[in-house]
């Protein structure tokens, strides 16, 4: 008779759960994610990035244009204290410049007598007017010479008489004392000493010529003034551009040391000295400038007061010399010289007392 034996499944408990519990398991669990792959080359420090040389640019100039602008307005901050030191550059400036304008008409005057220079060739006294005529024929011949023209004893008395005032004393001579004049133009290339030499001597060695005198001597005595006078204006010159460097340089050490803890201050966050320097610089520069201008003034108002007596003299001598100034190519010359200067007395201040303050 055979055992029956329970069913293993139907004794065994069921181990799956029911359909309403896998559902609610899966409702309360969250699948987990899986981990990010980590990257092979990792990001340290920030990120750098290229500025482009058209901003450099732009920087550049925005921080030249700020700096003349700002230093320009703290100069209008202090207007008495900038005039006292304008007008001292420019008295500095004015100086040399008008004796520059002096021996440059002096030089001029001297050119134009130069070229209008005269021998005067005295004959002797019974020299005829024939003889005198064909002497005069003869002289214009010559490659050296390039007018004669003979002035008779009666013309010589007549301007004299008209031009001296002395008609009555003239009246009262017996005899006419001037001799017989012929008044030589030379025509010389070199216009060496040597070549009015041998032109002289060539003139005197006729019979009837009494004396020669040359009327170029008394210029090239001029010209020797002139030139030692340009030498004197450029010594004193020189000497005043460097008392305006002086000035220039001691106002701007007294700038940098009023701004020393801003210059700190820039310094700390990375202010290169080249930043720094820049307003001051623009300062020296605008110290020049000004004083150049002032100095322009004060040579045009010189020149307005010198101009008319000069104009009368000239008059007086029957010459058509007018006084010359700088015109328009030299005031701007002058102006640019003294912005120079200004910006060079500004640049050795700054080299030297700028350096010297760095933050600690």
């Amino acid at each position: 008779m055979k055992s029956k034996r329970p069913s293993v499944a139907g004794n065994r408990p069921s181990t799956r759960p029911s359909t309403g519990a896998t559902r609610g398991a899966t409702a309360t669990r969250r699948p987990e994610r899986p981990p990010a792959p980590e990257p092979t080359h990792r990001q340290q420090g920030a990120v750098q990035s290229k500025v482009r040389i058209a901003d450099k640019f732009d920087a550049y100039f925005a921080h030249h244009s700020t700096s003349a602008i700002d230093s320009l307005a703290r100069l209008f901050e202090t207007p008495f204290q900038s005039l006292m030191t304008w007008l001292v550059i420019a008295i500095a400036v004015a100086i040399p410049a008008a004796l520059y304008i002096g021996f440059a008409n002096l030089q001029q005057l001297g050119e134009s007598w130069e070229g209008s220079s005269q021998v005067s060739v005295f004959l002797k006294p019974e020299t005829t007017d024939a003889r005198a005529e064909e002497m005069r024929a003869k002289l214009a011949t010559r490659a050296d010479i390039a007018k004669v023209v003979y002035v008779s004893p009666a013309q010589g008395l007549a301007e004299f008489k008209a031009q001296s005032g002395l008609g009555e004393v003239v009246d009262s001579l017996e005899k006419n004392p001037l001799p017989g004049t012929l008044l030589v133009t030379p025509r010389l290339a070199d216009g060496s000493d040597a070549a009015v030499t041998s032109l002289e001597q060539s003139l005197l060695a006729d019979p009837a010529v009494a004396d020669v005198r040359l009327d170029m001597q008394w210029v090239k005595r001029l010209q020797q003034l002139m030139v030692l006078g340009k030498k004197m204006v450029y010594g004193l010159g020189g000497l005043l551009a460097l008392g305006v460097l002086l000035v220039i340089g001691n106002t701007i050490r007294l700038a940098i040391e009023n701004r020393r803890d801003e210059i700190l201050v820039i310094k700390l966050v990375g202010g290169t000295d080249a930043y720094v320097a820049r307003p001051f610089l623009y300062t020296g520069l605008w110290y020049g400038i000004g004083g150049g201008l002032l100095a322009l003034l004060i040579l045009g108002a010189g020149f307005l007061w010198v101009s008319a007596t000069v104009d009368q003299l000239a008059a007086l001598y029957q010459s058509n010399f007018r006084l010359q100034g700088l015109g328009v190519f030299g005031s701007m010359q002058l102006v640019l010289l003294a912005g120079l200067t200004g910006l060079l007395g500004a640049w050795i201040a700054v080299v030297r007392h700028l350096i010297q303050i760095q933050p600690r």
